[in-house]
């Protein structure tokens, strides 16, 4: 008999203690996680400082159990027969399994070997938490995603900054620098809404007056390369003076082309407060620019005519959204959410500072 989300993770937890607590607020919602593994969270507490909160009652309730990762064969065993996650276009490693079971989905991440769980109001990562902490901040993350599609909102795959209630997202096609420009624009003096992701609605007490829709971010820190990091001055101490000295020796088209990643955090190179997770969204800004391709060019353009930019942004829910759920991914939804909204293309050559400078003037 398959066993159910509810059944699997209550097991789980009749065998383990999590004493360790921490609370985190991502607006006006609440997680708690919950641990058998006090560095675990002590590392959660340092990633997420600016979004700790007093205990309350949370919407949701993320259990991270350390242990050893499950082997497949035992798996097997108990019933749970994953099926692999085909990757993304473009894309040739399989990296993760998943099984749907009557109240959620287990999903098995192969590199790692943690089993994440979710649904039945369950939320539960199991495995070797600690060495992979980065994938515990995304299931963290995902469940807040989650809770903002349930509530109507759509997913984009962009940046978002902004200042005095006005709010930008940033999106372009894989590789355009969208995160490097949204770091370029704080240093206008902005603040940071979100590096890869937004939940944009209307109706909420954010919305733009001209636009009518608000934006939500993720509490992800940016996670830049290099050549972002020696091409601007306020993100200095992402790297040591060593590294600094090691990259700047490379030529620029291997520098561009690292995929060697650092975590940015926002009060570390900005300041404190910079954060902020929610604004009203002014207008979108999409990046269709190329090295060497002249000089940057800025048009309002009408999405009605241009299905090329559309999957720029448009983003599905994904693995971590619950089976049986369904968004309204189509071109005709985001038009529609988009129709009071200003779009702009940015072509041409890439020019951070002339773009970041023009970005800026949009959001006095």
């Amino acid at each position: 008999m398959i066993p159910t989300v509810q059944q699997l993770v209550d097991a789980v937890l009749a065998e383990t203690q999590t004493p360790h607590t921490l609370f985190l607020a991502f607006g006006h919602y609440v997680a708690e996680v919950r641990s058998n593994h006090a560095p675990l969270i002590e590392t959660l507490r340092s990633y997420y400082r600016d979004f700790l909160t007093e205990p309350a009652t949370p919407q949701a309730v993320i259990h991270a159990v350390e242990a050893t990762p499950l082997e497949p064969v035992a798996l097997a065993a108990q019933g749970l027969d994953f099926a692999a996650k085909q990757p993304d276009p473009g894309k040739t490693k399989i990296k993760e399994e998943f099984l749907d079971l009557p109240d959620g989905r287990l999903v098995r991440k192969r590199l790692t070997g943690l089993l994440f769980a979710f649904g039945a109001g369950r939320h539960l990562a199991l495995g070797p938490c600690l060495q992979n902490d980065n994938q515990i901040v995304n299931f963290i993350n995902n469940r807040f995603i989650e809770y903002c599609l349930d509530g109507g909102s759509l997913l984009f795959h962009a940046a978002g900054v902004a200042r005095h209630g006005q709010g930008l997202a940033l999106a372009g096609f894989s590789g355009m620098g969208k995160s490097t420009l949204a770091l370029h624009i704080m240093r206008r003096g902005t603040q940071f809404v979100s590096n890869d992701r937004l939940m944009v609605k209307g109706g909420e007490p954010y919305d733009d007056p001209a636009t009518g829709i608000s934006m939500f971010g993720v509490a992800k820190m940016p996670r830049i390369n290099p050549g972002t990091i020696l091409n601007n001055p306020d993100l200095t101490s992402v790297m040591t003076e060593e590294e600094r000295e090691e990259f700047e020796s490379l030529p620029l088209d291997e520098l561009w082309s690292l995929e060697h990643k650092y975590d940015a955090f926002i009060d570390e190179c900005f300041g404190p407060g910079k954060f902020i997770l929610a604004s009203a969204m002014s207008g979108l800004v999409l990046l269709n620019w190329k090295r060497d391709g002249g000089p940057l060019k800025i048009a309002q353009i009408d999405l009605a005519s241009r299905d090329d930019l559309m999957p720029a942004f448009m983003k599905p829910a994904g693995l971590f959204y619950g089976p049986g759920k369904e968004t309204p991914y189509t071109m005709e939804a985001y038009r529609d959410l988009l129709a009071r909204c200003p779009v702009y293309e940015l072509s041409g050559g890439v020019d951070f500072d002339a773009a970041a400078d023009w970005c800026a003037s949009l959001i006095k």
